[in-house]
């Protein structure tokens, strides 16, 4: 398959909403880890989590 047809491809997936939020954490956790190594994904998890039930989604 060429890069192209890829790309129109992936234009057409939908992710479901826990996709995305996996997806939203495994980036805050990759960007947190760059700055501090000491960064767990457990931490993010809990920090989502709490941000979530503090804006009344969790």
């Amino acid at each position: 398959m060429k890069i192209d047809q890829l790309i129109e491809k992936a234009r057409k997936v939908r992710m479901t909403e826990p996709q995305k939020l996996e997806q939203r954490i495994s980036f805050a956790f990759g960007t947190a880890k760059i700055e501090n190594d000491d960064v767990t994904r457990e931490m993010v998890q809990d920090a989502v989590r709490k941000f979530s039930e503090a804006n009344g989604n969790g």
